[in-house]
């Protein structure tokens, strides 16, 4: 007889009956075959291969409330290799939630400012491009020292192409003949110097076959460099020859720019 049954026949109440019973194993005819015990045996032994309880839910298309009654009994392992991508996976889905909005927000906000100043530079007279070569070898190009006052021998050297080619055409502008430039490109000797040379070639200009051979610089495993694979292409070093009257030249014109802002000191340090 069922419980229900019971009840009746004997007329007591439902904690009566289970008090009479409580040590009587349930008939096996009573129970009710589950249709999820197959699920429930997949998700202990998911967990039991470190899957959290979102992706036992996921994988067995159950409510979340459900996986976690099946495995709540089955902790993860923290300190297994499984726990620690779970919670580096789990924090870069919460950084990548809170602060997207604000990345997108910035970068658009990047790109109408970089549209906006390059709207307003515009065309640039011979006179401006000269000044702003000047500054920019000033910068980046070899000067002569306190104990090599006379060295004056213009060369530049740099990983970024617009700065290139604004020294170019600074030397064209003060008079050079761009096919009388010696280029050649400084490069980590695991890079392919080749095809970073024919690259550099066709930013400049300057037919490939008319570049000096590179520079290789020494490779050090133990050094973590960032700057690699098909987009490192090395600095293109660009050479002057008979250069000393365009360094005079170069050199005079810091001079002015650094008396018209009114700054002091020696043009050459």
């Amino acid at each position: 007889m069922s419980l229900a049954q019971l009840r009746t026949h004997f007329g007591v109440g439902r904690d009566t009956m289970a008090a009479w019973l409580w040590n009587e194993p349930t008939p096996e005819w009573t129970r009710r075959p589950n249709a999820k015990d197959d699920l429930r045996a997949e998700a202990v032994a998911l967990r039991r291969d470190g899957h959290t309880v979102p992706d036992i839910a996921t994988k067995l298309g159950v409510a979340k409330s459900t996986a976690y009654l099946w495995v709540r009994h089955l902790p993860l392992d923290e300190s297994s290799e499984r726990a620690r991508e779970r919670r580096s996976e789990h924090s870069r889905r919460i950084s990548e939630t809170r602060w997207e909005p604000l990345r997108q927000k910035r970068d658009a906000e990047r790109a109408a400012t970089n549209a906006a100043e390059a709207a307003w530079v515009g065309e640039l007279s011979d006179r401006e491009v000269k000044l702003l070569g000047a500054v920019a070898y000033w910068c980046e190009g070899a000067k002569a020292k306190p104990w090599r006052p006379n060295n004056c021998h213009a060369m530049f050297i740099n990983s970024d192409p617009c700065l290139i080619q604004l020294f170019i055409r600074f030397a064209e502008l003060m008079g050079v003949d761009r096919r009388n430039l010696k280029c050649r490109v400084s490069i980590h000797q695991s890079a392919d110097a080749e095809v970073a040379g024919r690259w550099w070639a066709e930013v400049v200009g300057v037919p490939f076959e008319l570049f000096r051979p590179p520079t290789l610089k020494t490779h050090n495993p133990s050094t973590v460099r960032h700057h690699v694979g098909d987009a490192y292409r090395g600095c293109l070093i660009v050479e002057v020859p008979k250069s000393r009257e365009l360094y005079w030249r170069t050199e005079g014109m810091m001079r002015g720019i650094a008396s018209a802002t009114g700054g002091e000191g020696d043009a050459s340090m």
